[in-house]
């Protein structure tokens, strides 16, 4: 079993920038992909982006390549997403989630453990 915390996320303004954090617990982390997600009112949860259990595998959607990067220590049971300069559109809630694969997928249907989320409000 793995249970996923959130943290970093806040009010900043347009161009700014973020670190969320993802803290884990459980035995199977190290062995897992982990995804971030976001979410707005009325619209489906979508992936932001991806790294599989060993970090050589990483993706992003189109919209925030160059802007946000993902990563994760086994070690110390984490993973984080920097966002760098935000935009509005960016303003969501934000998950981390965990899937029983290696590698990580592209839908959130295939996410077994899921965070509670934490809000990102990006003001112009």
């Amino acid at each position: 079993q793995v249970q996923l915390v959130e943290s970093g996320g806040g009010l900043v303004q347009a161009v700014g920038s973020l670190r969320l954090s993802c803290a884990a617990s459980g035995r199977f982390f190290s062995s897992v992909a982990m995804g971030w997600f976001r979410q707005v009112p009325g619209k489906e949860r979508e992936f932001v982006a991806g790294i599989s259990w060993n970090s050589r595998n990483k993706n992003y959607r189109d919209s925030v390549k160059g802007r946000f990067t993902i990563s994760r220590d086994n070690v110390k049971k984490t993973a984080s997403l920097e966002i760098n300069r935000l935009k509005p559109e960016d303003t969501a809630v934000y998950y981390c989630a965990a899937t029983f694969s290696s590698d990580f997928y592209y839908v959130s249907e295939k996410y077994a453990y899921w965070g509670q989320g934490t809000q990102v409000t990006v003001s112009s």
